[in-house]
């Protein structure tokens, strides 16, 4: 009904503006044929059944891409609904087809991003065990090197398809977090709490909070250049392995509260703001962590070797009742 009356609002509009432009020509201009008023005035009015036309058919385009996002929703709320589950399956190469199609949909539809993360995370958080973590927890790719016979006796076939899973979702977290010239600023959140990595890169990445409370990391944990504008919660974790933390930008904060170090620590070139809480238990450290103007501490860092203004003096007492729990 309503384009209806549209429709006869502008055929009246025609023809008024059709009467009106040629009885004004013919006022103006007496002389002129009658004809060519007639002519002029048909030409103003089809003009305003033109504009019509265009405007219904801009209100139609925009109907139809409104109905087509709708759809797009739809189908992307459906394939992610699909993937979840399918990462429950029994077969391995499923749960991995099922990552892959999370990953892809947050490339796609960005507002999925941080729920496909989440989701990675999730399972990563799962319950897993792995007699290379347990053999040579500092290298497990090194494990049982040379004793092919040992391998088989000790690790399942089951296991080593999980690990083969869990290294996909790793490996996918990584590649979904901006990093170099990617324009994309969101402060994702990453909750790893409790989790087993073996071999966890985030070189470059930039992201908002971290949390790895309790987290086990086997073999190297690379993490050169990362930048946080949120905490990083080491609280209660392990490191098997090296860390490298070179040129790292911990600018929100850091907790390596009962963090455990078990191999060598570079932190050449890396810088900590806002709160940083040290590990009693010292590490192997290459090079130091240079500490920020205005960065509050929660222990007294004795020990640790600390760079730049915000380093406290020597006998400063802690200042940093339960900063960690800080947003």
């Amino acid at each position: 009904m309503r384009g209806r009356g549209l429709l006869l609002v502008s055929v009246v509009a025609a023809l008024l503006v059709t009467v009106g432009t040629t009885a004004a020509l013919l006022l103006v201009d007496p002389k002129q044929p009658k004809a060519e008023a007639i002519k002029t005035g048909g030409l103003a009015g089809g003009a305003v059944v033109a504009l019509y036309a265009l405007w219904l058919n801009d209100r139609r385009r925009r109907t139809e891409e409104a109905r087509h996002e709708l759809e797009s929703e739809k189908v992307a709320d459906e394939r992610f609904s699909r993937a979840v589950e399918l990462l429950g399956h029994e077969a391995d190469q499923v749960r991995v087809g099922a990552m892959h199609v999370l990953a892809g949909l947050a490339d796609s539809t960005p507002r999925y991003k941080q729920t496909v993360l989440s989701v990675l995370c999730a399972y990563l958080r799962r319950p897993f065990a792995h007699a290379s973590l347990e053999e040579k927890p500092e290298d497990p790719d090194q494990a049982y090197f040379g004793d092919p016979g040992r391998r088989a006796a000790e690790v399942s076939h089951a296991d080593d398809r999980e690990m083969t899973v869990r290294m996909t979702a790793q490996r996918l977290v990584t590649d979904l977090l901006p990093w170099g010239e990617d324009p994309d600023g969101t402060a994702y959140h990453l909750d790893l709490t409790g989790a087993k990595l073996v071999h966890f890169r985030l070189e470059g990445r930039r992201f908002g909070r971290l949390v790895a409370r309790r987290t086990q990391f086997y073999g190297i944990t690379s993490a050169r250049g990362l930048e946080l504008a949120k905490p990083a919660l080491f609280s209660g974790g392990t490191f098997h392995g090296r860390v490298d933390l070179r040129d790292a930008r911990l600018h929100g904060g850091v907790s390596f509260q009962d963090t455990s170090f078990l191999g060598r620590v570079d932190l050449t070139g890396a810088e900590v703001g806002t709160f940083l809480h040290v590990s009693p238990l010292l590490p192997e450290v290459v090079g130091a962590l240079e500490v920020l103007p205005g960065t509050a501490m929660r222990l007294d860092p004795a020990g640790w070797p600390l760079v730049g203004d915000g380093r406290p003096a020597d006998g400063r007492p802690a200042v940093l009742p339960d900063h960690v729990q800080r947003d």
